[in-house]
């Protein structure tokens, strides 16, 4: 085995990326990249039951040249609505390990970015699917000759976003294959958000984010939202444009019920953010409620306290010495 793997992330379409594995998972139904790559490799009848894995199986195939990689890995997992971080975690690591003994030959294997297409904190998910691969290198289950691990997703702006919790994470870009320092490219401080990434994150408090699904929004949420967020040590999620199955709102609800507050942007007069906010005052949560304009606020909520804001740095200060206040403060390292 190589003495250190290269870990790197990169824009680009999953699909006609060259590698030698694409490792996906196949949450009980064929989402995006999954759905596209397996009607490439199994035109006939991709969703049949009978060849797609269950939640503690994989399937491997061979690409046949239809995909940039040389091999299709599809490691089966819980559905959707229950792949949270531990689960990313442990995804990652079985996918390496299901190589060591599948294609102990691999040198290059790709991931794509689990969470961030339909709410999770992005920057939770991130460590957790990296602290995954990590323990594989540590327990020495990655094929012999594995040199490098890419991180694909189709985004830029996320891409940009997430290669500096790599630069923090593992600053030397490689991890160890010493199996008593696997994570040898990370410092101290770094090592111990990799030991914890997935399996304390449920004990870590949650902020739903209501707002509405536009692109225009996505700075505000990102840039303005997020790190203020992070910055006090709680995880930062929302409804995303998500492919689940059934009635979007009761994943909603159930986030709502479990988050420690609700951030809510009422730029727009989006009636979904206003059903969220009201059932977010139903369970009486905390609320901090945002707007661009305050001539956007309907009637009914004119009298309540509102940050308003005209730029984005603005509101990710003002945000935050709320949420220290609220909240209290536990950064990240």
């Amino acid at each position: 085995m190589a003495p250190t793997i290269r870990v790197k992330i990169g824009s680009g379409d999953a699909l006609v990326f060259a590698c030698d594995v694409l490792a996906l998972k196949y949450a009980g139904r064929l989402y995006g990249v999954d759905k596209a790559a397996v009607t490439q490799l199994l035109p006939a009848d991709p969703s049949a039951p009978s060849q797609l894995p269950k939640a503690d199986q994989h399937l491997l195939l061979n690409s046949s040249h239809k995909l940039g990689a040389k091999n299709l890995l599809l490691v089966g997992v819980v559905s959707l609505y229950q792949f949270r971080y531990r689960e990313i975690r442990e995804f990652a690591y079985r996918a390496l390990a299901t190589l060591a003994k599948e294609v102990p030959d691999a040198r290059h294997v790709a991931l794509t970015l689990h969470g961030v297409g339909y709410g999770l904190d992005e920057t939770e998910a991130f460590e957790s699917e990296i602290a995954g691969c990590v323990d594989a290198v540590s327990a020495g289950l990655v094929p012999e000759v594995l040199e490098q691990i890419t991180f694909l997703d189709i985004r830029d702006d996320r891409v940009n976003r997430l290669q500096k919790v790599l630069n923090r994470l593992l600053p030397s870009g490689f991890i160890g294959t010493d199996k008593s320092a696997a994570s040898a490219g990370a410092n101290a401080a770094t090592s111990a958000v990799l030991r914890a990434a997935g399996y304390a994150s449920a004990a870590k408090p949650m902020v739903f984010v209501a707002m509405p699904f536009s692109d225009e929004m996505d700075d505000v949420f990102h840039y303005g939202i997020q790190g203020a967020v992070n910055g006090v040590g709680a995880l930062c999620e929302r409804a995303d444009r998500s492919p689940f199955t059934g009635d979007i709102m009761d994943w909603v609800k159930e986030r709502i019920g479990k988050a420690s507050m609700v951030i809510a942007d009422l730029t727009g007069a989006n009636p979904n953010v206003y059903l969220e906010v009201g059932y977010a005052w139903g369970l009486r949560k905390q609320t901090i409620l945002l707007v661009q304009d305050p001539e956007d606020l309907k009637f009914d909520l004119r009298g309540q306290r509102c940050l308003v804001y005209r730029k984005i740095r603005d509101l990710e200060q003002a945000l935050a010495g709320e949420l220290k206040v609220l909240l209290g403060s536990s950064t990240r390292p």
